[in-house]
């Protein structure tokens, strides 16, 4: 083979390995705009099949402690349709988790044009302090990437919100994994609690990992 043809070879193998890296690059997420960190949950495409009941019924007996009506609570809205409709974006204070060194504004809403700004608080979920399930969704490696450390996170770390007059202090209960269809994570609560959102593992979102905590403290504070 002559020089040029060598030359020639080299070159095109050159511009084959380029086209490579740039295609692993996009498959393993690199880059402040991927496709696939949307931390919201979806609803389920079918409902699932009910089992025919085999079992007589019986009346079970009254409680004889009174028991709190959770019909009461804060319930969150379903799923936005369009996950990327445009809306305001109104802040409502911050989050700070010392753990990952994190302190970032959280805003009002869950469509992803509020949560590329920051954790965004799931509409109709108990607001911070407040009685039921306080629901935050979050990116976790795109825009400001708030989550991106979040599975380091442990029992017993502190999720503080520092709303307008009041800074509420979570303790950390535990983490779990879930699908993107597992709505029940975000339903109310008897007890004020927070519920952080991002998707799992890094740079997919083919799961959720999702943070729980209690409230320990509404401490409040001079604006």
């Amino acid at each position: 083979m002559t020089r040029k043809r060598w030359i020639a070879a080299l070159g095109a193998l050159g511009i084959v390995i380029a086209a490579a890296v740039t295609t692993a690059a996009v498959v393993r997420g690199d880059g402040d705009h991927q496709a696939d960190d949307s931390p919201l949950l979806q609803a389920p495409t079918t409902a699932p099949a009910r089992t025919p009941r085999t079992t007589p019924r019986t009346t079970a007996p009254k409680p004889t402690t009174t028991t709190f009506d959770v019909s009461k609570l804060p319930h969150p809205l379903p799923p936005p349709a369009d996950p990327y409709a445009a809306g305001p974006v109104t802040r409502l204070g911050s989050i700070e988790i010392p753990k990952i060194g994190l302190l970032h504004p959280v805003f009002e809403g869950i469509t992803l044009t509020v949560i590329d700004h920051g954790p965004g608080h799931w509409p109709g979920s108990a607001m911070p302090c407040q009685r039921g399930n306080s629901v935050f969704p979050g990116h976790r490696v795109t825009h400001t990437h708030p989550f991106l450390d979040i599975d380091l996170i442990s029992p017993g770390d502190r999720i503080i919100f520092h709303m307008p007059g009041r800074d509420c202090v979570y303790k950390v209960t535990g983490t779990q994994i879930v699908q993107p269809t597992a709505l029940s994570v975000t339903d109310p609560t008897v007890t004020p609690t927070v519920t952080l959102i991002a998707c799992h593992p890094k740079h997919s979102a083919a799961q959720r990992i999702v943070v729980k905590g209690t409230l320990i403290a509404d401490i409040p504070v001079k604006s």
